[in-house]
């Protein structure tokens, strides 16, 4: 194997070695820089994926780069048997940025929501979880009977029972489904796979209110909304919520692999030595690669930009005249165009054109590029979809 292998042949050994749970699409990508990624051809595009909302200060920040490259040459590893100060300063950080004082690091957003749901039930030693119809909370299986998505979940029962689902928005059918042996309610403060469904105004603030007037925890998974992605550091801002519990990742680590719990100290303390843990979760290099991209988020001030370039993207969008175009929504930068049909072809039609887009839910286009990215840039993007879209 070598530089000089093409892209054919890197699929084909994909196909014989690699299980088969990705529908990939095809072409080999080689490298990338602010907003923008090249394949081994040379090929280049406009990066509206962004590793599903992971690379929000851009490809190869020269910052995380350096930060990656000399905390490598001095500890990567250690395990959690063993203080060190890079995870010091990151759950600082954090803690900083949110309304929570305590920090558990995991490895991704799935073992986050994992060490949630423990959490949750050892503080109030109640058993049942109540999730939103519509949800992804990741695919390890507690996480998995979180999730509110048939699809995800009819290969692998029998599921961690303890999970009851309800509408997203539906503040009178949550109320509904709380009873004495409620734990918590954990809910994406806006659905990311499930469409980009932002829910009522008021919502998130109702059941805020439920679950303080039956004394149940608030679990917010912040997993895909949080780190400037929707316009504020984190979603619950755009809501005015402050929940028990919080779960990070994706973008924390700018593409290093990082998860996290946050959560009140009195929440926090239910966890004893033994009864959790990771053996990579917190790892120095992790904490030092998360630490230097949250630091280049605040510097860059880039939930702002978010913002400011996702009313720009959103009005550029909802300016496409095209029947097909059903809704455009969404804050900062995760946006969904949901379409009257299904958006895998466009997704293919725009990578031919030099751009790379997600289809999610079946018919909702996922535009979630890097909190960087140029109005030049965007106009490229919606340029190459109105092309499309006015052959469809």
């Amino acid at each position: 194997m070598g530089e000089s292998m093409k892209a054919s042949e890197i699929m084909e050994l994909e196909r014989k070695y690699i299980m088969n749970t990705y529908s990939r699409y095809p072409i080999v990508l080689s490298h990338g820089k602010g907003c923008k990624v090249w394949d081994i051809d040379g090929n280049e595009y406009i990066d509206c994926f962004a590793g599903i909302a992971v690379n929000n200060i851009g490809h190869a920040h020269p910052k995380l780069v350096l930060t990656i490259c000399h905390q490598a040459q001095k500890l990567i590893h250690c395990s959690n048997f063993y203080y060190t100060r890079e995870q010091v300063e990151l759950a600082e950080l954090l803690t900083k940025i949110s309304s929570l004082d305590k920090v558990f690091f995991a490895n991704s957003g799935t073992e986050a929501n994992e060490g949630a749901i423990k959490l949750a039930r050892k503080y109030t030693g109640k058993k049942e979880i109540i999730a939103a119809k519509n949800s992804f909370h990741g695919r390890t299986l507690g996480a998995l009977s979180a999730t509110g998505q048939k699809k995800y979940k009819k290969e692998f029962e029998p599921l961690t029972p303890g999970f009851k689902h309800v509408p997203f928005g539906d503040i009178d059918a949550m109320a509904e489904a709380i009873t004495s042996d409620t734990a918590a309610v954990i809910l994406e403060p806006i659905q990311g796979e499930g469409g980009v469904v932002v829910p009522p105004k008021d919502y998130l603030k109702q059941v805020r209110e439920l679950t303080e007037d039956n004394d149940i925890l608030l679990i917010l998974d912040e997993i895909q909304t949080g780190f400037g992605r929707t316009g504020e550091m984190f979603a619950s801002e755009l809501f005015g919520v402050e929940a028990d519990i919080v779960t990070l990742a994706k973008a924390m680590g700018g593409g290093f692999p990082i998860g996290a719990i946050l959560a009140r100290e009195d929440v926090a303390s239910a966890f004893k030595p033994g009864d959790h843990g990771s053996t990579f979760g917190g790892n120095p290099l992790a904490c030092a690669a998360a630490k230097t991209s949250i630091e280049i988020i605040i510097e860059e001030n880039l939930p702002k930009r978010s913002k400011k370039l996702g009313k720009y993207f959103k009005e550029k969008l909802k300016k496409l005249e095209h029947e097909i175009i059903e809704d455009v929504r969404g804050h900062g930068l995760m946006i969904g165009v949901e379409l009257s049909k299904k958006c895998d072809s466009i997704v293919l039609d725009a990578l031919k054109k030099g751009v790379l887009l997600n289809c999610t839910a079946e018919n909702v286009i996922r535009l979630v590029p890097p909190l960087i990215i140029k109005k030049e840039e965007i106009d490229k993007v919606v340029e190459v979809l109105d092309d499309i879209l006015a052959k469809k």
